[in-house]
């Protein structure tokens, strides 16, 4: 169906609808007739999931219509912060990751719905923990991801390499200067590492066991040396042109740009919509995030991807049905079936999560046991904490400082500033 895409700044002129309630119940009685329900998204069009999510709930619901509030990706959580800040009424904001939720969270902007988690089959839903501040519950999951690594067998098999079947960071790098190919253009780059601070730092700490929120940054040197080397090398695109240029991670796997990807399992729906919608050709598969050491044991991180309710919605039981559709078997099944994984579990979503490739290697890295340490721990300083070393991430990256000097600084700036 045909929906209505709602620039995020409009709704910054409804500011002023303050709701009074209160907290955990909706602040209205059930409302008559058609509802208007508005919620918060990046790159809509590029982002299957929401489509599927909307369409399946405005079936079970016909008097809710979803209108969606599209954010540019890159600019999502100052966007949304900024929209808060200043008042804005869109009823239903999807969480993108834990730490922006406890930012709005300690601030009171988002309505409490630990009552709704309740009336949930909590026992199937993966990634809830997380979301539990002092007792209460602000959003409630709807996704449960892990980072794999994304390849393009066609230039695998073009250079006549096995495919990355649980390979070694170290091998991870070989395989990087080996698929590298500057005789063609647009040059094709054995490897991606997107810009955000999560592939470096977050891989780092849970295959060390280092803790992001410690104030001692060591464990993330080997990591930072590694992906630093590949850029140096050419091997992979160079973190400055990547962010200066808003590079697309979509665009550098699917058109063939790069061979490997390191990202989350939320990718597998976008790749089979380009697919699908014949924007690309490539022949995929996933494998195992590489390891530090080889061995049977295959650690990674994830994120549960949520929502939450704006306490200022004024449409607030329209919104709770939503975030219960989407966190029960309705809406997992609905995002299953595009090849998203859903943080709900049961026999009939899986059932629906057809979307991965069927090769052997794909399907194990599903199948096979893995340790899934959260990407950023959630607490009162999360977000300070996140602040300093996504701001020190990107000048190591760009070479503005040493992996030394930049880690020094994290130690420095986290113990002064935030745990001092």
């Amino acid at each position: 169906m045909k929906r209505t895409i709602t620039a995020a700044a409009a709704t910054a002129a409804l500011a002023g609808l303050v709701l009074s309630g209160c907290a955990g119940q909706p602040a209205e009685s059930a409302e008559e007739g058609p509802v208007t329900l508005t919620v918060s998204v990046w790159n809509y069009e590029q982002t299957p999931e929401f489509t599927a999510l909307f369409d399946a709930f405005e079936a079970e619901y016909p008097d809710i219509t979803i209108e969606p509030v599209d954010i540019l990706a890159e600019d999502y959580a100052e966007k949304l912060t900024t929209m808060l800040s200043g008042g804005d009424t869109t009823d239903v904001l999807t969480m993108k990751n834990v730490t922006d939720y406890s930012r709005y969270a300690n601030r009171g902007q988002l309505l409490d719905v630990s009552d709704t988690v309740d009336g949930l089959d909590t026992e199937n839903i993966a990634g809830l923990d997380p979301y539990e501040l002092d007792g209460a519950y602000y959003a409630v999951p709807y996704r449960q991801d892990f980072w794999l690594l994304y390849y393009n067998k066609g230039l695998f098999d073009a250079a006549g390499l096995d495919y990355p079947d649980h390979i070694t960071w170290d091998e991870y790098a070989e395989l990087a200067t080996a698929l590298t190919d500057d005789s063609v253009s647009p040059k094709v780059f054995g490897s991606y590492q997107h810009t955000w601070r999560s592939v470096t730092q977050a891989t780092a700490a849970a295959q060390t066991g280092g803790d992001l929120l410690s104030g001692d940054y060591s464990f993330m040197a080997d990591q930072y040396d590694l992906f630093l080397e590949l850029q140096q090398a050419g091997s992979a695109l160079d973190y400055a042109t990547a962010k200066s240029q808003q590079i697309s991670y979509r665009t550098m796997f699917e058109t063939g740009q790069a061979a490997m990807l390191p990202m989350g399992s939320w990718y597998i729906a976008g790749i089979k919509a380009a697919i699908d919608g014949g924007t690309s050709t490539v022949d995929w598969g996933v494998a195992p995030l590489p390891q530090i050491e080889s061995g049977d044991e295959t650690v990674t991180f994830g994120s549960p991807t949520a929502f939450a309710i704006n306490k200022n919605s004024a449409h607030q039981a329209a919104a709770t049905k939503f975030i219960e559709f989407a966190a029960g078997e309705q809406g997992a099944a609905a995002i299953a079936a595009i090849g998203v994984v859903p943080a709900y579990n049961s026999d009939t979503v899986a059932a629906a999560f057809t979307a991965l490739p069927t090769d052997d290697l794909s399907i194990t890295t599903f199948s096979e046991p893995k340790t899934v340490a959260l990407e950023m721990p959630v607490s009162e300083i999360t977000s300070d904490v996140s602040t300093i070393l996504d701001e020190e991430h990107d000048l190591v990256m760009v070479g503005e400082t040493s992996v030394g000097d930049g880690i020094a600084a994290m130690d420095d700036r986290v113990t002064n500033e935030v745990l001092g």
